[in-house]
């Protein structure tokens, strides 16, 4: 392809003026399946080779999942290309993931002819309706005269502030329309959107004042240090402070989870201390959370005897769910350091000391048993503790949703930011496989470890034919305990062990990932794990592996349902 002078004005078609701005914005790799209604977006990126890497999914659902591993991985923004109709719908389930997940992603839609809008025509779907819940943003462009403009306001919207997920729809026209094309100005700033609050020096003081009066302060991590990239800013502030550091599910990797004043997870299946000591604290700092029912617990229970400070970027989270003291609205990025300044140096030891009791309690009754049996069913901590060993905390580990999910979250251990890739707010079962694959595609030489149950590994499972073809290095850990574990889980303690659909049936995963030329591996006894889980490692390229975990094994520690965080159990005699 013959370079573009951008300094001249160039005919181009909106094709092209979309690949342009791809290029212009740093995107090297985009995740897409082609149909009608994009056909001539397709046909300009046949001349793009060695510029955009293009990945051909099996299912668009899978495309965004994918970009979202990308962009969770690299910072960056994800971008996806579908046609219309089912094309489009195919990407709602992954867009309200992005959504509730704060994943920034563009993603461009083909739509039919501006003309046959409204008329039903063939895969006509009115996707600006369909997404508008969850998308940060929409846009139909039916003139290719907008695009530059459009597209440069889609990525500035997709990534600042609190991001999320952009749908753009481009009809056929606007794609093959020739205009005259200027060059690409990325977008800064627009009239009515103020991404990033100006910090309020007053309630700046105010937390600092809370946080130096405090007895048992306490601090918990939310993604939103890592999407601001305050990782370093927010470990200076904790610190100095010499507070105990708690994480949310999404919050994981902020810090290092070997940090001596790491005390673990908080929520429904986080460590025993962080949750009860929640409603013993005097001060708790959330930076980056929303206070998801998933960590609260009873909210006419939780943290009552504290005072909250919130530091959040967006103002809509402040007083959503808990009613805070002090509200420190902005990005954490800028308003860390300067609390920082304002707080005195701290220490806390016998604070400290009580979540190291509460850490002795949980390993004398579960952690121990876990990750260290000697007999009976593999665990699937002892899988994740072997998985540490050999890893050293160098892994970026993807995981489905379910029990799988709260094991891993709870027993992984983690040294870098942004390598803790989960699906949180939606809990979507199906986004590992895909988002395993996109993490791959990040710029990141560690290696990417998919971890999975046997129901979500069925939910995408054709996207092993798009590793088969481009082979991302992705290791594929199924931890097979031959349930819907979680919902059995549920069945189990709360309705009687009434045991309703959950006893699904898989395929034998090692010959259906032979089917896709990806070698593989079955584990049914303890003494062939660890070499097991060595031959997965040390293989060059995709690797399958299936264990058999224990059927009927719990995750333990829970909130139970309607309970408050200090009403949180060891085990299922509640």
């Amino acid at each position: 392809m013959k370079n573009l002078n951008l300094s001249t004005e160039t005919q181009l078609s909106g094709s092209r003026v979309i690949l342009e701005a791809f290029l212009q914005e740093g995107v090297k790799t985009v995740f897409g399946y082609p149909g009608g209604a994009i056909i001539p977006i397709y046909d300009a990126l046949y001349d793009y080779h060695g510029k955009l890497e293009h990945i051909l999914v099996r299912h668009e659902q899978a495309a965004v999942h994918a970009a979202q591993g990308l962009a969770r991985v690299s910072g960056e923004t994800g971008v996806v290309l579908a046609t219309s109709g089912p094309g489009a719908t195919n990407l709602v389930t992954g867009l309200a993931d992005a959504l509730l997940d704060n994943t920034p992603l563009v993603c461009i839609t083909g739509q039919v002819f501006d003309h046959l809008l409204g008329t039903d025509a063939f895969q006509e779907i009115d996707v600006m309706n369909i997404t508008s819940p969850v998308t940060k943003w929409n846009y139909q462009v039916t003139d290719a005269n907008e695009l530059p403009e459009v597209l440069a306001k889609a990525f500035y919207i997709a990534k600042s502030g609190r991001p999320g997920p952009v749908v753009i729809d481009v009809t056929k026209n606007a794609q093959l329309q020739s205009v005259a094309y200027k060059g690409y100005s990325p977008c800064h700033s627009l009239r009515s959107y103020k991404p990033d609050p100006v910090p309020d020096l007053e309630y700046i003081e105010r937390a600092a004042a809370l946080i130096n009066e405090a007895k048992k302060p306490f601090v918990i991590a939310g993604q939103g240090i890592m999407l601001g990239k305050a990782e370093k800013e927010f470990l200076e502030f904790a610190e100095k402070a010499g507070v105990p550091i708690a994480w949310t599910v999404l919050g994981m990797s902020a810090i290092p989870t070997d940090h001596p004043q790491a005390v673990g997870m908080v929520g429904m299946h986080g460590n025993y201390g962080p949750n009860i000591l929640t409603n013993e604290c005097d001060v708790l700092v959330a930076v980056g959370m929303r206070f998801d029912d998933r960590v609260t617990g009873r909210l006419d229970q939780y943290a009552k005897q504290a005072k909250i400070i919130h530091l959040d970027i967006d103002k809509a989270e402040i007083n959503k769910n808990v009613k805070v003291d002090v509200p420190v609205l902005g990005n954490c990025k800028h308003t860390l350091p300067i609390l920082t300044a304002m707080i005195e140096k701290g220490e806390h030891p016998d604070w400290l000391e009580r979540f190291k009791d509460c850490h002795e309690i949980e390993s004398i009754n579960l952690i121990n048993s876990e990750l260290y049996p000697t007999d009976g069913e593999i665990t699937m901590g002892e899988v994740i503790r072997h998985l540490n060993e050999m890893t050293a905390g160098e892994a970026v580990i993807v995981t489905d949703v379910g029990q799988h999910q709260m094991a891993t979250c709870r027993y992984s251990r983690f040294k870098h930011s942004r390598t803790n890739i989960t699906s949180g707010g939606l809990g979507t079962m199906g986004f590992c496989l895909p988002a395993a694959m996109g993490a791959a595609y990040a710029e990141n030489s560690r290696p990417v470890i998919a971890i999975m149950g046997d129901g979500g590994a069925q939910m995408n499972i054709q996207e092993l034919g798009t590793i088969m073809q481009y082979r991302p290095d992705v290791k594929i850990l199924i931890l097979n305990n031959c349930y819907l574990g979680m919902v059995r889980q549920w069945q189990e303690l709360f309705h009687k062990e009434r045991y309703s659909f959950v006893d699904i049936q898989s395929p034998d995963f090692v010959q259906v990932a032979k089917g896709y030329s990806i070698p593989g591996r079955k584990v049914t006894q303890r003494e062939d794990l660890k070499e097991a889980l060595h031959d997965m490692l040390d293989h060059k390229g995709a690797f399958l592996l299936e264990v058999m975990t224990g059927k009927e094994h719990n995750v333990f520690p829970m909130i139970p349902q309607g309970k408050s965080v200090s009403e949180i159990v060891l085990n299922n005699k509640f």
